[in-house]
């Protein structure tokens, strides 16, 4: 694991930004791919928990945003290419016990980071130009996820880069972090709830998003701002009963 790792930086200290950002292309066009396939397969399996009414057919306009989206979150990772190779960006090679702290803090900041980023969003001035796109799509599917105004997906990106800026975490951290923000943010748009009602009332689950909590964001705006934790929710007063 460890030569492993020693190639893959090399591998990434060497390679044209031309070619990184076509390697960073496709590494965001299978994320969504995947993420939008898995999430229409737990669609049709669930259908009978359906919790927000039946979207209408897909409009172009959608798939234009998720094309920004995907283009944006390229070029997102391509800044960070190149803040790692100045020295702004630095990450550890272990994968140890601090590797998995290192997801837990990654976890946590940038849930605090989103949950304030989202209610900015949701200011009446800035609204217009940051987030309505988002909110136009009230009966969310997998799709619905990177269905993005190009301002949120950069402020979403910039956030990440500024807090991997602040700190030097595990590379191994790091991947599993953005792994578990896209599963979170896939079931946080699949329109139907996988979870039965017990995992539901279990205390787990009290703590963690699921695909209802962020469904009711969906239809009601003024609540449930959280992506991976309802926490700064109830702390602000903002978790929908």
């Amino acid at each position: 694991m460890y030569n492993f790792g020693n190639e893959v930086i090399l591998f990434l200290q060497e390679i044209s930004y031309t070619w990184a950002a076509l390697l960073f292309l496709i590494e965001n066009l299978l994320i969504f791919a995947c993420s939008v396939y898995i999430g229409n397969l737990l669609v049709k399996r669930y259908a009978h928990r359906r919790i927000v009414p039946t979207p209408p057919k897909i409009e172009s306009k959608e798939i234009l945003f998720a094309i920004s989206t995907i283009l944006l979150n390229t070029i997102v990772t391509l800044i960070g290419l190149w803040l790692w190779r100045t020295g702004s960006i630095r990450f550890r090679n272990d994968i140890g016990g601090l590797a998995l702290f290192d997801i837990l803090i990654l976890f946590l900041l940038m849930d605090i980071g989103m949950y304030a980023l989202h209610r900015i969003a949701h200011i009446r001035f800035i609204y217009p130009f940051a987030h309505r796109t988002h909110h136009d799509y009230d009966k969310p599917r997998p799709l619905t996820l990177f269905v993005l105004n190009p301002l949120e997906a950069l402020g979403f990106g910039a956030l990440w880069l500024l807090v991997i800026c602040a700190y030097d975490f595990s590379w191994a951290g790091m991947i599993i972090y953005l792994g578990l923000n896209v599963v979170f943010g896939a079931i946080g748009h699949l329109g139907v709830e996988p979870l039965s009602e017990k995992w539901l009332r279990s205390s787990l689950f009290k703590v963690l998003t699921t695909s209802t909590f962020h469904a009711r964001h969906h239809q009601d705006e003024d609540h449930n701002f959280g992506f991976y934790t309802s926490i700064w929710d109830r702390i602000f007063d903002t978790y929908s009963p």
